[in-house]
């Protein structure tokens, strides 16, 4: 196969994706305000009581080894009034 056939098959693997999205109510393009990053310097700042520093936990991640986002982060604590109870 071809350099020429993947780029090909891939177009086509893109679009039918695409539809698929589409078909299902999804939205796969972001919309222009998402895509513009001109407003970002930096990390976001602390607003508020709500944002609390969490980097001692011990934490584990579902990402790759290699992954260098930590979006899908889980931890555990023992609570002082002991296990949680089930609802």
């Amino acid at each position: 196969m071809t350099d020429t056939d993947d780029r090909q098959h891939r177009a086509i693997l893109q679009k039918i994706a695409y539809r698929a999205m589409l078909e299902k109510g999804l939205v796969p393009d972001f919309p222009p305000g998402a895509r513009r990053l001109d407003g970002i310097h930096g990390p976001a700042p602390r607003t508020g009581e709500s944002t609390r520093d969490l980097r001692n936990l011990l934490w584990c991640s579902i990402d790759n080894d290699d992954s260098r986002d930590l979006d899908q982060l889980t931890f555990a604590e023992a609570m002082p009034t002991g296990p949680p109870r089930s609802l």
